[in-house]
């Protein structure tokens, strides 16, 4: 993309002769105003972390729902203490979604929770999301702007 220049004129009077006056025009590149590269590299620093800090705890998450959803299945002994702390650790997260589907019962009280899958896939969309978004307030530089717009 060509670069705007703007031009300024100079006007100077000679010393050796008062009447005669010359211009001049003299090309003035703008000046883009930019962040100090230190203060760039804080702003993405903590946006790269937040990142890692949301993906870690939905991977928490996702695995007490997962180990919630086999235990179910292999109808664990809901009063032993791995799977109760299991169960109680994951409740909170699967209770909002507990009345979408009934359960599907199998064979000896072993049954899939099939709103434990929906709130994996919900917690995974908003985690997205919420990175996605987190990308808007990332400092670009003049050239990605450019690279960005004129490829779309």
């Amino acid at each position: 993309m060509p670069e705007v220049v703007e031009t300024q004129e100079v006007t100077t009077v000679s010393e050796s002769t008062p009447t005669q006056v010359v211009k001049t025009t003299k090309q003035v590149t703008p000046q883009v105003v930019t962040e100090h590269p230190q203060k760039v590299f804080q702003k993405k620093k903590a946006i790269f972390r937040t990142h890692q800090v949301i993906w870690y705890i939905l991977g928490v998450i996702e695995f007490l729902l997962a180990f919630r959803m086999t235990l179910k299945a292999l109808n664990a002994n809901p009063l032993n203490g791995f799977t109760s702390l299991i169960y109680s650790l994951s409740n909170p997260f699967a209770t909002p979604f507990r009345s979408i589907f009934g359960i599907t019962a199998t064979t000896q009280g072993n049954y899939f929770e099939w709103s434990t899958i929906v709130a994996a896939i919900v917690y995974a969309l908003v985690a997205f999301g919420i990175v996605e978004l987190m990308q808007l307030m990332k400092p670009v530089s003049k050239e990605e702007v450019e690279q960005t717009v004129d490829n779309q």
